[in-house]
């Protein structure tokens, strides 16, 4: 592998920073302290996950009706870095104001959960864009996927704290309570955040953009309504939107809900911490593993390796009984979640016109976030009718079957890139 650049290595820093919020606020720590919280307020098991899926419907509705909006004002030159700051702002605003909410305030968890969700995926829906600033076509999917993986290996850093600080709470070991040893690894997340974007902010630069323009807000508009028409124009990247819709709910529903799950099947709080970094440890080289394959037999082939994976995780979690079946399922879900996301964001990137990039990104998270609407809701709902959280899990197996079907249809983007403009026309 070729020596990384300066600005690929502060990209793929962005996925170190960002990754503390991934395990500690959106799976790790702060679902058992919501959950916590809840049931402390006489909130059932069912219903307490159901709120959190609704929440992070909420907030995932929200980004998708401003997301393409954003994308293409930021595709004026010098607006992608400003909106980056912004949305990296918010989320770490928030995940320090998380660490002062009372733990009895269980519906003001959820409020500020819902900023950070926000801040977070805004935040994404630039910086998967950066990606074509930074580096080539033939590169995409080795730095995509490294980026996931230091993504995995940096979180580890303040997980690893986070826990300490928490079981030596619970443990009475040192003078502090549960509760605010929990709120402790929300400020050392809000930190870790910040810190490691600052790379990001000093060193990477939008190379593709629109010319600046009078009336820039009214003419984002109505570029948005080209770029919309541009998406049914071309086969490949209308299709592969449409597989990304079903899967990546699925993966995304799956990440965000684990803790909550793990929890009504009476798991530990300890032992699901330990869990989920472990998860951590394994999905890093995994990651890696899945960009070098895809160099080898491309990254179509790679994503149908994740949506199998992905499909067998639901069939599984319909009979999970033990913290042992709750360890295997995490660890099938370690060896795809990186690869797959990390393929699916360089598989686009290679389809999209770099020059209107964040339109597409836009389009692209879009997609993404309706997408993590439905998961969401289809698990609450399903826990909710038939009281049990795993038939919620099995539910997820549908998207990932539809998803993997539209897949197939997809063409690979070198050989759609030759072709696009002539022959693949709807």
């Amino acid at each position: 592998m070729k020596r990384f650049t300066k600005e690929e290595n502060s990209w793929m820093f962005y996925d170190w920073g960002n990754s503390a919020y991934s395990i500690i606020i959106s799976t790790a720590v702060f679902p058992l302290f919501y959950k916590a919280s809840a049931t402390n307020a006489g909130v059932s098991p069912a219903n307490s996950t159901a709120y959190l899926g609704y929440t992070i419907a909420i907030a995932t509705f929200i980004l998708a009706m401003i997301g393409p909006i954003l994308g293409t004002i930021a595709d004026y030159q010098g607006n992608k870095k400003r909106f980056f700051k912004f949305f990296v702002g918010l989320g770490v605003l928030s995940t320090t104001l998380l660490a002062f909410i009372p733990s009895e305030q269980w519906l003001l968890l959820l409020v500020a959960y819902t900023f950070i969700v926000i801040g977070s995926s805004g935040s994404n829906i630039f910086y998967d864009a950066f990606l074509v600033d930074v580096t080539t076509d033939e590169r995409m999917d080795r730095v995509s996927s490294r980026g996931y993986s230091l993504g995995y290996i940096g979180s580890t850093i303040p997980f690893i704290i986070s826990i300490a600080i928490i079981i030596l709470a619970q443990s009475k070991t040192i003078p502090v309570s549960a509760t605010t040893a929990s709120q402790i690894a929300f400020l050392i997340t809000a930190v870790w955040w910040a810190t490691f974007s600052l790379p990001m902010f000093k060193n990477v630069q939008q190379r593709f953009y629109v010319e600046p323009e009078p009336n820039p807000v009214a003419n984002s508009f109505k570029r948005l309504g080209k770029t919309f028409k541009e998406i049914k124009k071309y086969r490949a990247l209308f299709l592969f939107l449409l597989a990304y819709f079903f899967y990546i709910d699925g993966v995304g529903t799956i990440i965000t809900m684990s803790t909550a799950y793990g929890t009504d099947l009476g798991i530990s709080s300890t032992n699901l911490l330990i869990i989920l970094f472990a998860t951590q440890v394994v999905a890093a080289p995994f990651a890696i593993l899945y960009g070098r394959l895809a160099d080898k037999f491309t990254g179509k082939k790679m994503l149908y390796v994740g949506i199998i994976v992905y499909t067998i995780v639901c069939i599984y979690a319909y009979f999970l009984e033990t913290t042992m079946d709750f360890w295997i399922l995490a660890m099938l879900v370690a060896s795809s979640q990186g690869g797959i996301q990390a393929l699916s964001r360089s598989y686009f990137a290679k389809l999209v016109p770099k020059e209107n990039a964040n339109e597409f990104f836009g389009f692209y998270n879009i997609f993404g976030k309706f997408a993590s609407i439905m998961g969401p809701l289809l698990v609450g709902a399903t826990a909710q009718i038939t009281g049990s959280s795993s038939s919620g899990v099995f539910s997820l197996i549908i998207l990932f079957i539809i998803g993997l079907v539209i897949l197939a249809r997809v063409p690979e983007p070198k050989v759609d890139a030759a072709v696009i403009d002539t022959q693949q026309t709807i």
